[in-house]
């Protein structure tokens, strides 16, 4: 039995097949996605149409990401927030196009139904950002740190190595959970374009909205698997790059 969490796909359903196909699923096996499954490349609806298929045969975890809860509001009012619109929201609209109103609303309950996060049975944390609480996310004051913080990843980057889980200076946040699993910060903006570790936080957003790719991470060995570059899959699109 394995779990493979998947990092952050932003529209890219090329991708994420090349991505799925690489991979030797059996049906005990889990995948969990990281969240942003929309906004940047031109299939997001046609991602969310994949996704609920695929749950009804595989066991999987859709965490929700920022972009998801902005999608999700879309869906429910047709409240096009300005700052979605110019990051991905447009795309993401433009993919709708074709749905039906019926079928929206399957969507928006596909988003609503969406966890924060999630704990594995090995105390392994899986959320699309991160959180602020040094007691652990079931003690969080901001639901929205979940899928927008940064602070995790950057206290993590920012750790002297030489600072071992059992010193006193360890940070509080990173000892209730023995890994942690985030997306939301591409890791191409430190130079990477593979997954990153720093103490026990693994970041498997690798800029598929930019000019990365989508990873799939086997969260036991730490072994992993990689689309193409995702901007190559789509030529005459931007993504989310800007220029």
């Amino acid at each position: 039995m394995s779990t493979y969490a998947i990092g952050d796909i932003h529209g890219g359903f090329k991708a994420l097949i090349q991505v799925l196909n690489q991979l030797e699923v059996k049906e005990e096996d889990t995948l969990i996605f990281m969240g942003d499954y929309v906004d940047g490349w031109s299939e997001s609806a046609q991602i969310i149409e994949f996704l609920i298929d695929l749950s009804e045969k595989i066991n999987c975890v859709f965490i929700k990401g920022n972009h998801d809860v902005w999608c999700e509001d879309w869906l429910k009012s047709d409240y096009v927030n300005p700052t979605w619109y110019i990051h991905g929201g447009k795309e993401t609209m433009d993919s709708y196009a074709t749905f039906s109103k019926e079928e929206k609303l399957l969507h928006h309950e596909f988003f609503k139904a969406m966890p924060w996060y999630h704990i594995d049975d090995e105390n392994r944390l899986f959320i699309h950002a991160g959180f602020t609480s040094m007691h652990g996310v079931s003690k969080e004051p901001m639901v929205s740190s979940f899928s927008t913080d940064r602070t995790l990843w950057e206290m993590a980057l920012g750790l002297d190595k030489s600072i071992d889980e059992n010193s006193s200076r360890y940070p509080n946040r990173l000892k209730h959970y023995n890994e942690i699993f985030i997306g939301h910060t591409p890791t191409i903006n430190f130079g990477s374009f593979e997954p990153m570790n720093a103490a026990n936080v693994w970041n498997i957003d690798t800029g598929a909205a930019f000019f990365g790719r989508i990873t799939c991470m086997n969260v036991e060995t730490k072994a992993y698997v990689q689309s193409d570059i995702v901007k190559d899959l789509y030529p005459g699109e931007k993504g989310r790059n800007r220029g």
